[in-house]
């Protein structure tokens, strides 16, 4: 076997293990699963023009992830915004609780792109702060005030999110 095809072996089994784990990451960076997919997959593109050159791959197809949804973001923000149709779109699956599932949904959709990176790559991904400082190219304390802000624009934005968990705001803020 050949250099060559090992890198493309070693790419194929990364992708196959990566893909769903990266487009849940990417749908909570974006809010819709089909840019999600596509973002994945810009993603991909880009690591295996640079596979064999890449300490950490899956390092550097999360930072793509996040220019790339922030580069959208800045585009979306151009145009006029879609209007839905006469007929709805199909439902996802079912899910443990919907009401918190869209109240979280909404309440990321208002966060700067900065803010909801920092928040999904802390929470969802359960990164350390300097795994995010280094995948988002900043500093710790970026992270942090990022953070905290974030997480102050959801309590201001969307209180019932504490209450759907079963706490008021007063209890999530102490």
């Amino acid at each position: 076997m050949t250099t060559e095809d090992r890198a493309r072996a070693g790419f194929a089994e990364f992708v196959r293990a990566e893909t769903a784990r990266l487009t849940r990451f990417a749908y909570l960076l974006t809010g819709d699963r089909h840019h999600a997919e596509d973002l994945v997959q810009v993603a991909l593109a880009r690591v295996a023009v640079r596979w064999e050159r890449l300490d950490e791959p899956g390092a550097y197809l999360r930072r793509v992830l996040c220019t790339q949804a922030a580069s959208w973001w800045r585009w979306r923000r151009a145009r006029p915004p879609e209007r839905l149709g006469a007929t709805l779109p199909e439902r996802a699956g079912p899910a443990d609780d919907p009401d918190l599932r869209l109240a979280l949904r909404a309440a990321l959709g208002r966060l700067t792109v900065r803010q909801r990176a920092v928040l999904v790559l802390r929470y969802y991904e359960d990164r350390t702060e300097a795994e995010t400082a280094e995948l988002l190219g900043c500093r710790v304390g970026t992270v942090k005030s990022q953070t905290r802000h974030a997480l102050g624009r959801l309590r201001a934005l969307a209180p019932e999110l504490a209450e759907l968990v079963g706490r008021t705001p007063q209890e999530v803020n102490r």
